[in-house]
């Protein structure tokens, strides 16, 4: 049996080094605890219920909806609505907030989630996740509006993400470092496994949609064409490259053995800044990166300093090793 230390105990202990705090706080963090361990069984149930395939139905970002898209988002609302630690919930999969219902006290926080990253890979068996991000209410205990979640993702009183992989992992930041935490399924408890996560400053491994290069700007056709020339080319090394098509698994990989993340901004569809969300992907994402010692920026700006304009607006994005990432972020910045 693991001895080691519980989420549950790791979070409370870090509630007493809080002068006055309520609990408040930690109990939020235990509801979504609790929903990523009831996501980790549908989607590791999968076929045998029968919650396999796609919708009909289409989310706000019009992608197609799998049936896990639809009970993972289900499955975060119902775990944290009735608590009275939340004023108001946004979800990727949610065209507007969702409104806590009447008969539940509101809180003086704001929970803002992806409740299946990377659900396209569900029916290969390949890892998925779920984004979380913690706000605090601009108006505690009172109804959240739109404006109320659209805050910098410097705001962010905590970040986290869930795999569900081989093992399911939740990795959480609370504002000073990265701790990784996997589940043991024999007693139903997250164990601390991976203390104090960094991400090395150099990195031989890559990772981007490469189906997208006739599209990708300068600066990045450049980084990448780099890379590919090893240690022939300019940078005098060779790199490998990687593309999951699940944002969890990749910040996950980069997390533990360094790497660089990018779906950058790109001519295929000029409607669009960028593929992923600011608010349930980019800002949550770029805060753990950055806590583990990475950088994360649009290739223009730092992601965390971007004032939203809109609850699911997209950005480009470019995370991971501080000095790689530097280096494309330098190639826009010489055009």
């Amino acid at each position: 049996m693991h001895t080691g230390t519980t989420l549950t105990q790791f979070i409370i202990e870090e509630q007493r080094r809080i002068p006055g705090a309520t609990g408040d706080f930690t109990s939020l963090l235990n509801d979504i605890v609790t929903a990523c361990k009831a996501i980790s069984n549908a989607v590791n149930k999968g076929a045998l219920i029968g919650i396999m395939g796609a919708l009909e139905s289409q989310n706000v970002q019009g992608e197609v909806q799998k049936k896990l898209d639809v009970i993972s988002n289900e499955i975060m609302i119902r775990s944290n609505e009735w608590a009275g630690h939340l004023a108001g919930m946004a979800s990727e999969e949610m065209d507007e907030p969702y409104a806590i219902p009447d008969k539940y006290p509101l809180g003086k926080y704001l929970l803002l989630f992806d409740p299946l990253d990377g659900s396209s890979n569900v029916d290969v068996n390949i890892s998925v996740g779920s984004i979380f991000s913690i706000l605090r209410a601009p108006r505690p205990n009172r109804p959240a509006a739109v404006e109320d979640f659209l805050q910098p993702g410097t705001q962010q009183v905590c970040a986290g993400y869930a795999l569900y992989g081989s093992s399911t992992m939740l990795v959480l930041t609370l504002g000073h470092g990265v701790n990784g935490f996997t589940l043991d399924r024999e007693v139903g408890e997250f164990i601390l496994t991976h203390p104090n996560m960094t991400i090395p400053e150099d990195t031989r491994e890559f990772a981007i949609n490469a189906s997208n290069r006739r599209f990708w700007e300068p600066p990045v056709q450049r980084y990448v064409e780099e890379c590919l020339a090893g240690k022939e080319g300019p940078r005098g090394k060779d790199f490998n490259m990687r593309w999951v098509a699940s944002m969890v698994a990749e910040v996950h990989r980069i997390l533990t053995r360094g790497g660089i993340f990018m779906y950058p901004r790109d001519t295929k569809d000029l409607s669009k800044p960028g593929k992923l969300r600011l608010m349930y992907e980019a800002n949550p994402m770029g805060m753990i990166v950055e806590q583990a010692g990475g950088s994360a920026s649009t290739g223009y700006a730092r992601i965390l300093e971007i004032k939203p304009e809109s609850l699911h607006q997209r950005v480009p994005v470019i995370l991971g090793s501080r000095n790689e990432v530097e280096t494309v972020v330098s190639y826009h910045a010489s055009v």
